[in-house]
């Protein structure tokens, strides 16, 4: 994955959030000096000229902007990927704006400590409403500024027959409010008239998508060809690559997909891009700072437990294991060493079973606590591993897999983790049904939250305690 795809996705979401902010802040200022100060006095006068203080109104409009971002984040109005149009903002700020007065006027009716004007909470609804708009309509309208310099851009390459694929790029070019980059096409022909390069028939589908630093893939064929959507979305499989699907009338009258219209031409959004704006944001971020935590707080066990090996048997402290993460990368796995060194050890293909006599005694107490995945912390941090995800696997096995289970390849679109939600479910070794395995990291990979991470830590944590399914 680009490095570079946090600041790409997130530099809008938080312009339009600092605006949102400041917006409400100025409206909570603005309608006290209506109310205090300015000619609303003289329509309604100030009971005993009492002027509260000041910077119990900047308190509240602290509070306010952040019950305002809340409630547009849980509206998803700070989505990174693909922003709404201005039109498409007016009712939700109606709708947060309601909400979030009727919020805030519930917890001043409870808090004793300070009564706070009824006529400013009319001034702040209106004011705020206004303001809000006010932001809404100056961000949209900079918004292709930061597009044309390549933030929020959804790099594409449109897919399709002959005689849509030329519709379909003229309909997105001439529509400003979504934020595509054409980068090509593929189509069993080339079209002289297109002014995007043309990159060849299906069979460069995989290669276009190995080499080239790509976002997503708009999907369009007419009904004679409906045969070949299945095999292009195939090869996206394994890759963090979002499906943009445009539908003929059979589709949409019978698909359950959440569309999307651009200049209205109606798109299916089949695959999203997985962890890649605030979701990839926040989950690196708490990645980093447990795993760093981590490190520090057990490092003096890391030296007992490194102690024991160096004393019980012959050989490194840890094992390194050539593994495959995120989009079907290598990386070197570290775990405590736990077996004899041999010349099967080292090839790292026969599987441990019950009762190993490869295990050394202490690996035996390290298998059964987890205790050996400890140096995996050290992956976590340098961002080759998470937490939690799908456990990584070594390439001999991925490549068989790809071959025989359905969707294995999805697997890749996230980093691979100490721990999973296969793992917490009693699917740890390798004499595990593994496709069961696959379709619990799948259902991981679809739901993903902070909280679902958190569970899975908490879950893990009861395993080991039990020392279930581990030798």
């Amino acid at each position: 994955m680009n490095s570079g795809i946090y600041k790409r996705n997130l530099l809008l979401p938080s312009v339009k959030i600092v605006i949102d902010f400041l917006v409400v802040v100025l409206a909570v200022v603005w309608s006290f000096y209506l109310r205090f100060y300015l000619f609303f006095t003289k329509i309604i006068p100030v009971r005993d000229n009492y002027i509260p203080p000041f910077e119990n109104y900047i308190y509240f409009a602290i509070i306010l902007g952040i019950i305002y971002i809340i409630l547009f984040g849980i509206y998803r109005s700070y989505k990174s990927r693909i922003s709404s149009t201005f039109p498409q903002e007016i009712p939700l700020v109606f709708k947060v704006n309601v909400l979030a007065i009727l919020v805030t006027f519930t917890l001043a009716f409870f808090y004793r400590g300070f009564s706070y004007s009824r006529v400013v909470f009319i001034l702040v609804f209106i004011n705020t409403a206004i303001l809000l708009l006010i932001g809404r309509y100056i961000f949209h309208r900079y918004r292709n500024r930061f597009i044309s310099k390549g933030y929020n851009t959804i790099r594409v390459i449109i897919v399709g027959s002959e005689n849509i694929v030329s519709r379909v790029y003229h309909k997105i070019k001439e529509d400003r409010n979504y934020n595509f980059d054409m980068k090509g096409y593929v189509s069993s022909k080339h079209d002289k008239d297109l002014s995007i390069p043309y990159l060849g028939d299906f069979a460069n589908i995989p290669s276009l998508l190995k080499n080239n630093d790509l976002d997503g893939v708009i999907v369009s064929f007419s009904h004679k060809e409906h045969d070949l959507i299945l095999p292009v979305i195939q090869q996206t499989e394994g890759k963090n690559i979002e499906i943009f699907y445009v539908p003929d009338i059979l589709d949409i009258l019978t698909s359950n997909f959440n569309n999307l219209e651009v200049n209205g031409l109606p798109l299916l959004q089949l695959k999203s891009f997985m962890l890649s704006g605030w979701q990839g944001f926040i989950k690196r971020g708490f990645d980093i700072i447990i795993s760093a935590l981590a490190l520090i707080v057990l490092s003096p066990l890391f030296f007992i437990i490194a102690l024991l090996i160096i004393l019980t048997s012959p050989g490194p402290v840890f094992y390194r294991q050539k593994r495959v993460t995120l989009d079907d990368e290598d990386f070197e796995m570290l775990k405590f060493r736990s077996m004899y060194v041999t010349e099967t050890s080292k090839e790292g293909l026969i599987d441990v079973v019950r009762n190993d006599p490869r295990i050394t005694p202490v690996g035996k107490f390290l298998r059964r606590t987890s205790a050996d995945e400890l140096p995996q912390l050290w992956n976590v941090l340098k961002g080759y591993m998470s937490l939690v995800g799908p456990r990584p696997e070594r390439r001999y096995y991925v490549e068989l897999n790809k071959k025989e289970i359905p969707r294995y390849s999805e697997r890749h679109r996230v980093r691979t983790g100490i721990t999973g939600w296969a793992q917490v479910n009693g699917l740890r070794q390798q004499d595990s049904m593994l496709v069961e395995r696959i379709r619990y990291d799948l259902y991981y990979i679809e739901n993903w939250s902070l909280a679902f991470d958190i569970k899975i830590i908490l879950m893990t944590m009861m395993v080991i305690v039990r020392g279930e399914n581990a030798y």
